[in-house]
């Protein structure tokens, strides 16, 4: 056994088989004698039909894999070993005439397109595909891997600049394709009849068509045309779902994946290609007017504007800059991860590219096909993984254990049938039947209604869902993430002002950047400068913040056209300059006016923003000017780092403080007057490091967020829902834990602790300095109220007051010490942090995981723009983005608003409950007609064809599908309801039930015989009539009797008292408030059992001759009608009032029972608050120090 892709997510063991003979032989010959039985177990569970037919062997001599995940899932696949002829073993291999250093690598001349005369014999190499990804056999790792494409290579960024450049021989591209195959994410969309097949070997359609046979030989025909006319009905339904979901993918992936390009051949040679003949290692030509691109690339030359919505979700475009070719940065190695803002991605439209006179923009291609970032995405959605929920794997061991009941029957039928002489055809048929009827074949599509009319009701709201599994996991959510910007906050920011520095101090803040004495100072021109905005079709386009800064000044920004580019030797800057009609509204006099042209800025080199370094840069160069300079903006602690100490102002920290405690977002500038010599040629090479540094502080700019007015509304009834919030941000930690404030994600009176984690440094382990902020000191009044309201409406009495009253903030920075140097402290910290600032996309991701190791069930809310991993690993994650990255989460809502968290955490539940409604009301069916044909059974006797048909279609289907109407309840409520099948409040329900309709049905079946008027029934019976009987009796020898004895008073019996059990128990079981509309306001539902109600009713008491002889029942007495009406009544009392204890009463008794009152609780995230609430040590007092060596705190002086 070998491992595949250690340490990535589709980990997997793999083991070795070649065929056997005598192993194939003996499954042929046990599949003939089990009708085939033996070959679709084995197509069931591929393990067993690997190792059924073949021996174990080495990876490198198998013909056929065994694959298994390692994840908790652990599915089992199998994949055939295909063979595949290449001059060389890998696909990087060089191909010149053998040398010394590459002889053993091929010998298929570069330069030419044919082999020639010293070329090797071709190499058979080994190769399986598993989920559109093609492993091949590496003889020095003695296992199967995947070539993702140039980065396999582990070349630095300068190499693919030297190496690549030149593109690649038409004769090396060919070779290439021979391991990456056509550059295309190919959805294949399968045959109806490849579908059929899968659909119909499914066992539940297996398990159908085995009782429509039985039926069938028992000559129940009705009842086995309406389960084929629903099973058909069901096959063609999700037929043409999987199917349009397929064409739906293939068209989104198709619309553009062929398009013609422009690719290098050597130095000098272009030649059109389809982007289909893409390899890793080519060279393509990015067009002026852009282009969507067909593979993974990374920009070589030239510079791109770029719209990645289709990956990030974010429309803003991007600018992507060519890869370092020479510096610091060249040597480091390439990482599509790292160098992303480098990175043309698949899928992504380039609207518009810059370039140098006389050179073309061109990228290398880095990954093609599936392996690129958007063929992942593709990949998740075509093979992802299994839903992992409590509620689906206590639904088979349910079945499991009616399959156990129906053995039961199964065993004592045939013990039965054999003790009276039954033949042996009646006893298979008879003892097979009862499995038939205990495991209900409507289950399924029963279960999956109430998913499908939540999606509906979702859909009404605004909120679309591609995975409707995931809505009964909404059900449980107890823990949901905010993303701050864009989800808690508007989208936009507004400028509140800027506050300039000179000589190491702030001037007093100004409101309008673009007032007069503003004008000629750096601080404006470096905002004038510093972003990454592009005109589009004549508009400004670019980041939001970007936009508003830029807009704030008042000046004009001007591209160069494709004609002035030409006729300059370096690249054309970008350029900015003040308004010329604004001069007179600002009273200007002529001399100033002339003045104005020299404003006029180029900017010569953008080093764009970097979430990772949280800053950008420009170089620009002012017209008439002979020296660079260098402006720099970014998070203001960043900004003071790069800065020389004595020009930032010593109140530089009480000042940033100031801004972000009232929720502002401050950015910081700062700039540098670069030396003469450098050039222009000079400067488009440097790295960025050693522009943005020795810089001067120039002031802040200060932004106000707005929080969106439905924010706190929303985060008030997730808290009183005892639904925990945490705000996970890539902003500020002050402005952060404002924001977190201001909307009542924490509280006026909860202090918040910060967590601020150094990694070791200079021979000092790692550590955790513990601040307290200080609470603001005056709070809105409004907000005050609904902080009271919320005291006294939601105070968790089981939850102490020192647990009510912290909250911990965590930076990203900090976060990562914690996992590496505090592991141990990192659940501890979870369980109370409510605020987590300068998070990066991956560590929004790692904090998920986090919560959901310890038990949380997390729901991820963000617009899409660097959540969309996150968004992936929670339970649930929201989407407030409506653009295509909206496919890589599970929910995706129309309004840009919070709002749509409680509708889905309100429909989770409602559709979770129905879920469990409907499993119930099933195994309650199946369980009650067991209970009649075993009762039945027992007098020879069974149910008729149409009172089968009766029950299973005209009351079963109708109460099932309409039992799932019930809407959601308008308002979320503390209590959640179960998540798992197997617990004892609902085994509990279940159990009385069964009880109670097997002790009125025994009493009715025994009651019926007690009667005085009593016989065994022959077609002459009439024992409506008593005065007859004497002369029915004495027929009775003489008359012929009906074979399989349908007709008799025990059958009308119990068929009138289990009718009425099953609209009993679907309208006991059928559970209103706290997560449903009550059931009377779902009249589909109300309707429905009325009229069955009341058509049972009458057909009971007032016969009709013809609906009697239909259904097979015969005529009894009216007092034993009158008896039997009062059965259901009293039947129906009890399953109620039972259902009722047990709602109320159930759980209490069950601790109390099993003596579970003290014992700790299951999930995790509960045990580590009780462990907490009886340390004295925490949480950490203020101003103290905890060292990762011995994990004790030392106090530190005050900080």
């Amino acid at each position: 056994m070998k491992i595949m892709n250690q340490g990535l997510e589709d980990e997997m063991e793999v083991w070795g088989y070649r065929p056997c003979l005598w192993k194939r032989i003996l499954v042929g010959v046990g599949s003939v004698c089990s009708g085939g039985l033996l070959l679709l177990l084995l197509y069931w569970l591929p393990e067993w039909g690997v190792k059924g037919t073949c021996t174990h062997t080495s990876l490198r001599d198998a013909h056929t894999l065994l694959l298994r995940t390692t994840d908790e899932f652990k599915q089992w696949f199998r994949a055939r070993v295909h063979v595949i002829s290449a001059p060389g073993e890998k696909p990087f291999d060089s191909l010149d005439l053998p040398s010394t250093a590459q002889a053993a690598n091929g010998g298929l001349c570069a330069s030419s397109e044919e082999h020639h005369g010293k070329s090797r014999q071709p190499v058979q190499i080994n190769y399986f595909s598993h989920h559109s990804t093609k492993y091949y056999w590496n003889d020095v790792m003695q296992n199967f891997e995947s070539h993702k494409g140039l980065e396999d290579v582990k070349m630095s960024c300068g190499s693919i600049h030297s190496d690549h450049s030149p593109g690649l021989p038409k004769s090396l591209q060919d070779y290439r394709r021979l391991f990456f195959g056509e550059n295309e994410i190919a959805v294949r969309v399968p045959s109806l009849f490849t579908l059929l097949m899968k659909e119909v070997l499914n066992p539940f359609y297996i398990f159908q068509l085995f009782s429509v046979i039985l039926w069938s030989a028992e000559d129940y025909y009705y009842y086995a045309t309406a389960i084929v006319f629903m099973s058909v009905i069901s096959i063609a339904t999700s037929l043409y779902t999987i199917k349009k979901q397929y064409v739906m993918l293939h068209d989104m992936v198709a619309a553009h994946s062929v398009v013609r390009v422009s690719v290098c051949r050597g130095s000098k040679d272009i030649e059109q290609a389809l982007s289909t003949d893409l390899v890793p290692g080519d060279v393509v030509i990015i067009p002026a007017n852009g282009m969507i691109m067909p593979c993974d690339a990374v920009l070589t030359h030239g510079t791109c504007i770029v719209n990645e919505s289709m990956l990030t979700g974010e429309s803003v475009p991007v600018t992507k800059t060519s890869l370092p070719a020479s510096g610091e940065e060249a040597a480091r190695s390439f990482d599509m991860e790292e160098h992303k803002r480098h990175v043309l991605f698949c899928g992504t439209h380039v609207i518009q590219t810059r370039f140098y006179a006389g050179e073309l923009v061109q990228a290398v291609v880095v990954r093609t096909g599936f392996s690129t970032e958007k063929g992942q995405l593709v990949r998740s959605i075509l093979h992802p993984k299994p839903t992992d929920f409590k509620l689906y794997r206590d639904a088979y061991l349910f079945l499991l254990c009616l399959v156990g009941v129906a053995g039961i029957g199964f065993i004592y039928t045939i013990i039965l049938s054999i003790m009276n002489k039954v033949p042996a055809k009646t006893i298979i048929t008879e003892s097979l039947d009862i499995i038939t009827i205990t495991v209900p074949p409507a289950l399924p599509a029963a279960m999956t209604a109430g998913i499908v009319y939540a999606q509906r009701r979702l859909k009404r709201v605004g909120i679309f869902c591609i995975s409707p599994q995931r809505i009964n996991m909404c059900g449980q959510l107890n823990l949901v993430c905010f993303d701050k910007t864009g989800t808690l906050t508007e989208d936009g920011l507004d400028l509140w002002g800027v506050q300039t520095a000179e000589s190491g101090r702030f001037l007093p803040p100004e409101a309008d950047p673009a007032k007069e004495s503003l004008v000629d100072t750096v601080f404006v021109a470096c905002m004038a400068t510093c972003h990454s905005l592009t005109k589009i079709e004549g508009e400004l386009s670019g980041d939001p913040l970007d936009l508003k800064m830029f807009s704030a000044t008042g000046w004009i920004l001007e591209e160069p056209t494709e004609e002035e580019t030409a006729l300059h030797n370096p690249i054309m800057p970008t350029v900015v300059r003040p308004p010329t009609h604004s001069v007179p509204e600002a009273n200007q006099n002529n001399m100033e006016l002339s003045e104005l042209p020299s404003c006029e800025i180029g900017i010569v080199r953008q080093f764009p923003f970097s979430s990772t370094l949280q800053r950008m840069s420009v170089v620009v160069r002012k017209l008439g000017e002979k020296h660079m300079k260098a402006y720099l903006k970014g998070a203001p602690e960043v900004v003071a780092h790069l800065c020389k100490q004595h020009t930032v102002p010593q109140s530089f920290t009480e000042t940033l403080e100031t801004y972000t405690r009232q929720g502002f977002r401050v950015i910081a500038l700062a700039h540098r007057q670069l030396e003469s010599k450098l050039s222009w040629h000079k400067v488009q090479s440097l790295g960025r490091d050693l522009i943005e540094t020795n810089m001067e502080f120039i002031g802040l700019i200060i932004m106000q967020n707005k929080i969106k007015e439905e924010t706190a509304g929303v985060l008030l009834e997730l808290r009183q829902a005892n639904i925990r919030t945490v705000m996970v941000t890539g902003d500020n930690m002050l402005t952060a834990i404002s924001v977190a404030r201001d909307c009542g994600m924490v509280r006026a009176h909860e202090k918040v602790i910060i967590a601020d984690a150094v990694p070791p440094k200079d021979f000092h382990p790692a550590s955790i300095t513990w601040h307290y902020t200080e609470n603001p000191a005056q709070t809105d009044k409004e907000h005050r109220t609904v902080e009271i309201n919320l005291e006294d409406a939601v105070l968790d009495k089981r939850v102490t007051q020192q647990e009510q009253n912290y909250h911990f903030a965590v930076t990203g920075r900090a976060f990562a010490v914690l996992t590496e140097h505090f592991p141990q402290l990192v659940q501890k910290l979870v369980l109370r942090a409510t605020v987590f600032a300068r998070m990066a996309p991956d560590q929004k991701t790692e904090l998920v995981e986090v919560l959901q190791s310890i038990d949380y069930t997390v729901g991820m809310c963000g617009d899409g723009a660097n959540d969309c991993g996150a968004l992936k690993r929670a339970h649930s994650g929201i989407s407030l983005s409506e653009l295509e990255a909206s496919v890589a989460s599970p929910f995706t809502s129309t309004t840009s608003n919070i709002s749509c968290v409680p509708n889905l955490i309100r429909e989770g539940r409602a559709a979770l409950v129905t879920s469990f409604c409907v499993f119930k009301f099933m195994a309650l069916y199946s369980i009650i007609q067991y209970l009649s044909v075993t009762l039945l059974y027992s007098i020879l006797s069974n149910l008729g064809d149409f009172q089968f048909l009766f029950i299973d279609v005209a009351i079963i289907l109708i109460i099932a599908f309409t039992m799932s109407l019930n809407p959601a309840w308008k308002e979320l409520v503390r209590q959640r309801p179960p998540s798992s099948l197997i617990s004892g409040r609902l085994l509990c329900s279940v159990l009385t039930q069964i009880v109670t309709c097997l002790v009125f049905q025994v009493l009715a079946f025994l009651l019926v015989r007690q009667q005085s008027w009593y016989e065994t029934w022959t077609p002459q019976s009439d024992a409506c009539n008593v005065s007859r009987s004497s002369v029915s009796h004495s027929q009775n020898v003489t008359s012929p009797r009906d074979h399989k004895n349908i007709k008799n008073y025990e059958n009308t019996t119990l068929f009138y008292v289990s009718s009425f059990q099953y609209l009993a128990i679907a309208i006991v079981f059928s559970k209103g408030k706290p997560f449903r509309q009550p059931s009377y306001k779902n009249w589909p539902f109300m309707l429905s059992c009325m009229s069955l109600y009341t058509f049972v009713l009458l057909i009971m008491l007032y016969p009709v001759p013809a609906i009697d002889s239909f259904l097979e029942i015969v005529c009894v007495p009216h007092d034993w009608r009158v008896t039997l009406v009062i059965i259901v009544i009293v039947n129906a009392a009890v399953s109620f009032v039972l259902e009722e204890a047990n709602d109320r009463w159930a759980s209490s008794f069950l601790l109390w029972l099993f003596c579970r009152r003290n014992k700790p609780p299951r999930v995790s995230y509960h045990q580590l608050a009780i462990g907490l609430k009886d340390d004295a040590d925490w949480p950490p007092r203020p101003a103290t120090v905890t060292y990762a060596r011995d994990l004790r705190s030392h106090t530190s002086a005050p900080l």
